[in-house]
């Protein structure tokens, strides 16, 4: 039975890393593809009273989009959902408050709440069996235990 609840967690991770990943890069391609972080920070951020917002453009875009490939890769996954989640909740913050919740003639802030509440479920259950990040030992999971050191006595 472990094993098999082993296997769905490996499953579900995979899953939420790859769809979550796929959707967060897509919104970063579509800022670096139509009007560019530049035009993005100019025609978005701007109008909102966004500091900085060509800089805050091109953060934003790189950030999706890159991020978005590496938790498709499961690669950093810890550090990118932490990324990610600052980035959404600086987004929160700075853009969406003044649309509210769930606004009728722009994005509310729901979508954003979506992918923080997925980045930090990777954020604290790691990427999972099938990553980079555990192929190559930087996330070892929840079934790794040190070994100690001292020998044990014999009683």
């Amino acid at each position: 039975m472990v094993a098999l609840t082993r296997r769905f967690d490996t499953l579900g991770l995979l899953l939420l890393r790859v769809i979550v990943g796929f959707l967060i890069a897509a919104h970063g391609f579509q800022k670096l593809t139509t009007i560019g972080p530049a035009g993005f920070g100019r025609g978005a951020l701007d109008p909102l009273g966004v500091p900085a917002p060509v800089v805050f453009g091109y953060i934003v875009a790189f950030a999706e989009l890159v991020g978005g490939v590496l938790l498709i890769l499961g690669l950093l996954t810890r550090l990118v959902a932490l990324v990610l989640t600052i980035d959404l909740i600086v987004a929160i913050v700075l853009v969406k408050v003044k649309v509210g919740l769930i606004a009728q003639m722009a994005a509310g802030a729901e979508l954003d709440l979506a992918y923080i509440a997925a980045f930090l479920a990777l954020l604290l259950m790691g990427p999972g069996a099938a990553s980079l990040d555990r192929l190559i030992g930087l996330d070892r999971g929840h079934g790794h235990r040190r070994r100690s050191r001292e020998p044990a006595t014999a009683s």
